[in-house]
């Protein structure tokens, strides 16, 4: 798993106060696999995606993670 997806699945764990192995499988909500590949290319990217109603914004930087709160 790239660790920008870590990262974002930390932290929306712990705004649920909950265990990052309690939440849902990600792979129900995206293809993990393709994700990684396409945030480990060369190219800056910029991904968004809804899990468990946060918005999860990745890139372009590969370390930049945005997890935006379900009220926002």
């Amino acid at each position: 798993m790239h660790p920008a997806l870590a990262t974002a699945l930390t932290c929306i764990a712990a705004r649920e106060d909950r265990a990052v192995t309690g939440l849902p499988p990600l792979s129900e909500t995206v293809d993990a696999e393709a994700l990684t590949a396409v945030l480990e290319s060369s190219a800056p990217v910029t991904v968004r995606f809804e899990y468990e109603g946060y918005r999860v914004v990745l890139g372009p930087g590969p370390d930049e993670v945005a997890v935006i709160d379900r009220e926002r």
